[in-house]
């Protein structure tokens, strides 16, 4: 006859060492990706605070554009008929820029009152 002594079998420590490991490592990877998924969002984030600032500066270089060309005297009136799609077009430019939040609403103004004369 075996006699047992009080304690665990050797079976029975092997098998919950081996449930212990294993929830450790599915606990591990999960961490792991939670933490590798925060860290791709965080870089997707600044990739579009940098797009955006490069486009509002993009604008405001417009904008410059627009209000040194509109300092420049004219060669010629303004009212003749090719000149009135160009004016359509810096109008809509502007507007948009002041929709963008690149123009207050006196900057806005000022070149509006430029383009119209």
């Amino acid at each position: 006859m075996v006699r047992r002594r009080g304690g665990r079998g050797l079976l029975s420590t092997v098998a919950r060492t081996a449930v212990i490991s294993s929830t450790a490592t599915a606990a591990s990877k999960a961490t792991s990706n939670a933490m590798n998924q925060k860290a791709m969002q965080a870089q997707q984030e600044h990739a579009a605070a940098i797009q955006a600032q490069l486009e509002m500066e993009q604008m405001k270089a417009q904008v410059a554009a627009l209000q040194s060309a509109q300092a420049q005297p004219a060669a010629a009136p303004a009212t003749t008929s090719a000149a009135q799609p160009d004016l359509l077009a810096q109008l809509t430019q502007l507007s948009q820029l002041k929709e963008a939040g690149a123009l207050t609403e006196e900057e806005f103004q000022l070149a509006k009152a430029k383009l119209l004369g």
